[in-house]
């Protein structure tokens, strides 16, 4: 645990004021209009608010799009979608298939599916690859008696969304190399599954993976799910060969958090959408998607492929340099713009300390931005170092994050 902060000292109170008067001087006007649409932020709750009523504290999100933080804010437009759908009843199977193909035709992929999230994707897809749309085996499921049960990932692919493999009743296979993979393939695979940001660990790359997929006739499958933007990576990992790709709905697409896509082949999609619900005795019943959500999400998508994502990415780096100069001057602290090599591929600000300077973790630090006012949240880098994502930050925040990042690292110093 975390002592409490102590009461701060005359040197500390000035710090603060400083950083809080810094925090709240005038805002550049690039960032009034926001790179979503949204509000400049507002620290402070009305005592009126949803959260303030049941006692939540709002969160600064410097960490990026992550279900632990809900994912990402909607823009007005898809909400207002949301709410138009709520105000009918459909048919839902309509609903569904329909959606599918104008998002297909939007996307440039053969077929697409509304999905409860990436991982619902993947369960429907596993299913899809298992039982096909054969009835009597989709409503058998996780029962793969006489099926095709059994998944290949590599070993560096293992991940904690193997659970939505395993609700079919499937059985994981892990491999290394080539000729394990030779040797593993039987009649009862069903799949190759490939997590797209372990590419660059694994000995089987992408475009490998595929083609011995083709070479076997067994459908491949790409997790996706936090690889947007840009716009074309919706399409080009199906056009690539994979047969099956998940995207996050709720992520950078900003649609509804519960949302996801599966995009591929028409057969392998059709045939996971008779796994999910309304259809019942299947194994995606549980997995529903409303129809206000497949509303928002086909709004944010036809939102995201229309969006101008350069002039984002100018703006998120004209974000990350703004508060890499307010941590210039801090003793210790080393910062520069990075961007991942896949997923999240937008600028961020990596922030690194050292020890005999700030004798504070990464988790320490994180710790005092969440305890303190306003509540950050970054992502641990390290033993001494956090990593700022603006991508989720609205209109002002990245000069509140480097203030409160000023303040706790200042304070912490020797």
């Amino acid at each position: 645990m975390i002592p409490p902060l102590l009461p701060m000292k005359r040197r500390q109170f000035l710090i603060r004021a400083g950083l809080l008067s810094f925090a709240s001087g005038l805002i550049p006007s690039r960032f009034l209009s926001g790179v979503y649409g949204q509000s400049p932020a507002t620290p402070a709750v009305p005592p009126e608010s949803f959260y303030a009523r049941l006692k939540v504290r709002p969160v600064i999100n410097a960490m990026g799009s992550v279900t632990f933080l809900g994912g990402s804010i909607m823009a007005p437009e898809t909400l207002a979608a949301m709410a138009d759908a709520s105000r009918d009843f459909v048919v839902i199977t309509e609903l569904l298939e329909k959606a599918g193909e104008h998002l297909a035709q939007l996307i440039g992929v053969e077929a697409a599916l509304i999905t409860t999230g990436a991982a619902g994707a993947i369960t429907l897809g596993t299913a899809a690859c298992v039982a096909g749309s054969d009835l009597e085996k989709i409503q058998r499921l996780p029962d793969t008696t006489g099926m095709k049960g059994e998944i290949i990932l590599q070993r560096s692919h293992r991940n904690e969304y193997e659970t939505q493999m395993r609700l079919v009743g499937a059985k994981l296979i892990e491999i290394e190399t080539r000729e394990e993979l030779a040797a593993a393939i039987n009649g009862r695979t069903a799949m190759l599954f490939f997590v797209n940001k372990a590419d660059p660990y694994g000995k089987i790359r992408r475009d490998e993976w595929v083609a011995l997929g083709r070479k076997h006739e067994i459908p491949t499958f790409l997790d996706a799910a936090a690889d947007t933007p840009p716009q074309e990576h919706l399409s080009s990992y199906v056009k690539m060969g994979f047969d099956l790709v998940a995207f996050s709905g709720g992520k950078a697409l900003r649609g509804p958090q519960s949302t996801g896509l599966l995009l591929g082949r028409k057969d392998l999609v059709d045939a996971a959408r008779h796994h999910a619900s309304p259809y019942d005795r299947t194994i995606g019943r549980a997995l529903k998607v409303g129809k206000e959500e497949v509303a928002g999400l086909v709004t944010a998508v036809e939102r995201f492929m229309s969006a101008d994502h350069d002039a984002d990415y100018r703006q998120f780096e004209s974000r990350v340099r703004l508060m890499g100069e307010a941590l210039a001057g801090i003793g210790g602290v080393r910062t520069e713009l990075w961007v991942p090599e896949i997923a999240n591929h937008v600028p961020h600000l990596a922030v690194e300390w050292e020890p005999s300077r700030i004798p504070l973790s990464s988790h320490e630090i994180g710790q005092r931005l969440m305890e303190g006012e306003p509540r950050i949240s970054v992502r641990e880098r390290g033993q001494n170092g956090v990593t700022v994502s603006v991508l989720m930050l609205r209109p002002g925040e990245d000069k509140i994050v480097a203030a409160r990042l000023h303040e706790v690292l200042t304070v912490a110093q020797k």
